[in-house]
């Protein structure tokens, strides 16, 4: 699955496996090693890849068939995200329901203002 994503993944941004072994200062042969399955990438370079191509090294590795994860979260779910990134999970679990209480509460409001 690596193999096929990574290849695919080139192609559609249009570059060569030259292309990518310069940005990635490696050879050529090297690079083509790793579309054809001859050798794998090390955890770093995986990660370069993943981060290159804008997309998770689950994707690369085919444990997901979501390319980014963070594309298919809406905002609100990214800002929780962040905001409770150092809460305890008792502290998540009551911002969680404070939050779905305030959005209820202006969806509502919201409709009101449609009538």
């Amino acid at each position: 699955m690596f193999t096929e994503r990574l290849k695919s993944l080139r192609k559609e941004a249009g570059l060569t496996q030259k292309d990518i072994a310069l940005h990635f200062k490696t050879s050529p042969q090297s690079y083509a090693q790793w579309e054809k399955g001859l050798r794998s990438p090390s955890k770093e370079s995986l990660e370069k890849l993943a981060n290159f191509f804008n997309v998770s090294t689950d994707y690369l590795l085919g444990n997901s068939d979501i390319k980014n994860p963070e594309d298919e979260l809406s905002n609100v779910e990214i800002l929780f995200r962040k905001t409770s990134k150092n809460m305890t999970s008792e502290q998540k679990e009551v911002f969680q329901r404070e939050l779905l209480e305030f959005m209820e509460i202006r969806r509502k409001a919201f409709e009101e203002d449609k009538k």
